[in-house]
């Protein structure tokens, strides 16, 4: 069976208080009620906040997990302001954000660069929430699959499989409040599975494949009912406690 995942990402937004009132919201819930395991992504500066907050949940409450929104591909070094995977991981964190359309499109990150940051994230035992997604115009021209495959290609070679989260969010969908009806993304994901299950027979049939792209409350539920839907990378949604706790307790067992 494979692992189910609700992952927020923050973005460029939040404060500490965002990260008190997040964890109580969820503290308040058995995790027994739920059928996801559930992250979030805050800004690097609130991580060991967040992971404070959560460790100090009683233990039969949600365990919310931390991740991040990016690292670098280096390990050490003269790199002013990039931060190293292995200093993410001393945060408490367990997951990082690579690929996402914003650092594709706003920093310049290319395949290559993202490959190498997969590579440095997974030595340093982080599990990489991989992004992939197509423009409006590659769609219009029927290269979604073509597109995706091959930001997966390029990432993928030697990669560890069990530290590995693929989350398909077309570009298109991301902020916009259009949202890929649910067989859109069920067609999506279905490629992606079998692509991956091609690159590892057994592996590549447990990877969590997440939808992205404008998932709200009342979204949710008929896209994580989806065969291939492990679950959410979660946007502006995130960034309240009520919507995103719904969004959450929408992934059925």
């Amino acid at each position: 069976m494979r692992q189910s995942l609700v992952i927020a990402n923050w973005k460029l937004n939040g404060d500490l208080n965002l990260v008190s009132q997040m964890v109580q919201c969820f503290s308040q819930d058995s995790a027994a009620d739920y059928a996801t395991d559930v992250v979030i992504c805050p800004p690097a500066p609130y991580l060991s906040a967040l992971h404070a907050e959560s460790l100090a949940c009683a233990e039969d409450a949600v365990n919310v997990k931390v991740g991040a929104q990016n690292c670098s591909e280096y390990t050490q070094g003269a790199y002013t302001g990039e931060i190293a995977a292995s200093m993410l991981r001393e945060t408490g964190c367990e997951y990082v954000i690579l690929g996402h359309s914003e650092r594709r499109t706003l920093f310049s990150e290319d395949d290559s660069l993202i490959a190498k940051k997969l590579k440095a994230a997974q030595q340093a035992e982080l599990t990489v929430v991989l992004c992939v997604g197509e423009s409006l115009t590659e769609r219009e021209n029927n290269h979604t699959i073509e597109v995706v495959t091959a930001q997966l290609a390029a990432a993928l070679d030697g990669a560890d499989f069990s530290r590995l989260v693929i989350a398909y969010e077309p570009v298109w969908a991301i902020g916009t409040g259009k949202t890929a009806s649910p067989q859109q993304a069920q067609a999506v994901h279905q490629e992606i599975r079998q692509y991956l299950s091609q690159l590892s027979k057994d592996k590549g049939a447990k990877v969590p494949l997440l939808y992205g792209g404008s998932v709200k409350a009342d979204n949710a539920e008929v896209l994580f009912a989806q065969t291939d839907i492990d679950g959410g990378l979660i946007g502006g949604a995130s960034l309240e406690a009520d919507q995103f706790r719904a969004i959450c307790r929408a992934v059925k067992g």
